[in-house]
């Protein structure tokens, strides 16, 4: 009996051995079922959404002026600057006015043989009144004072155009914009001074193709620019483009903005609202929507059976505290609100009480 002693003792010991891992295995069974992620949900419907179409925007001048002379010429004095504001009429430079006395001498001397051949022309139909001359002699006379009459009328243009060019002024009222030369400088290819109109000034947009039909000229638009923090400025669309850019597949839009005090200047960038109707969609708390890290998309915990789908969604307008859902999402659907951090697609959970 001495010699099977040892090989019984070890019988005994697998035997407990095995009894206390079957004990082990069963207890993590039953804490495994007693740690079933706890999660809170809430029952979605649809909703009534206004929704909104926002853009960035860019500050165009209503009108642009290049004023510059029509001849080469040299300036004699600018009296404007970059930045100043001007009416219309206003002078901006004058330039040398060298030839306005020759353009002046031309125009008397056109003016005198007009007079002289309207005399001339008086005589002749007189003279055939009274049966002294004769009909060819007064067509003769007629034509002679026609072209008289055509080369003073040139002569007054030119001079005219002269004078326009010694002296010039703004024809409308805006701001200077651009000055491109000094005084004693000859004119060139660029205008001496631009003038923008900033009242209105123009708002451009691009609006992607799929809104084309909810876009309407007479619209109003809300538009906010970084200078000026939250402050709204209210405009009217005024052109919606006839065509779509087939490369960014999306329309211009131009919206005026009364500017009477001047405090929207072109080139500065803002942003655009657009009221574009109301959408019947699923609308859920912001607390629902989960963001996958490095992807930039959006999921939704669903509730069902005891068990969680992971869905992925595509917001729409912001809520408040809630997100439109386009997608993902159906009415009726329990999501869950708290407790997604221990959560994967398929998941068994338990409600909180």
């Amino acid at each position: 009996m001495k010699i099977y002693l040892p090989k019984i003792v070890l019988f005994c010991f697998i035997l407990t051995l095995a009894s206390c891992n079957n004990k082990n295995e069963e207890e993590k069974a039953e804490g495994a079922e007693e740690t079933l992620p706890i999660v809170k949900v809430e029952r979605v419907e649809n909703q009534d959404v206004v929704q909104e179409g926002l853009y960035t925007a860019t500050v165009d001048p209503e009108l642009i002026n290049n004023i510059s002379s029509s001849t080469p010429n040299r300036i004699k004095e600018i009296y404007v600057d970059e930045g100043y504001r001007v009416a219309k009429g206003q002078k901006i430079a004058t330039l040398d006015d060298i030839n306005t006395t020759t353009y002046e001498i031309q125009v008397e001397t056109a003016k005198a043989n007009v007079a002289n051949i309207q005399m001339d022309y008086d005589r002749a139909v007189e003279l055939l009144k009274i049966g002294g001359g004769t009909q060819q002699a007064v067509d003769q006379m007629q034509l002679q004072l026609t072209n008289a009459q055509n080369t003073l009328a040139a002569a007054e243009r030119t001079l005219r155009n002269v004078k326009e060019n010694t002296v010039l002024v703004s024809p409308i009222d805006g701001i200077v914009t651009a000055r491109n030369y000094d005084p004693g400088d000859m004119t060139g290819a660029l205008p001496i001074v631009t003038v923008a109109q900033v009242n209105p000034v123009k708002i451009i947009i691009n609006v992607p193709e799929s809104e084309l039909s909810k876009v309407k000229k007479g619209m109003g638009a809300q538009v906010t620019f970084d200078t000026y923090g939250d402050e709204q400025f209210d405009g009217i669309i005024t052109m919606v483009s006839p065509t779509v850019d087939v490369n960014s597949r999306t329309f211009g839009v131009e919206i005026g903005l009364p500017n009477k005090d001047g405090r929207v200047l072109p080139g500065m960038f803002g942003r655009v609202k657009l009221q574009l109707g109301v959408a019947n969609h699923v609308v859920v708390p912001d607390r629902a929507v989960v963001k996958q890290p490095g992807s930039g998309n959006q999921y939704v915990y669903v509730y069902k059976n005891g068990r969680v789908s992971y869905n992925k969604v595509e917001l729409g307008q912001r809520i408040g505290a809630s997100y439109e859902l386009l997608s993902g999402v159906e009415p009726g659907d329990s999501v869950v609100v708290v407790g997604q951090a221990k959560l994967a697609d398929g998941v068994a959970v338990e409600l909180s009480k």
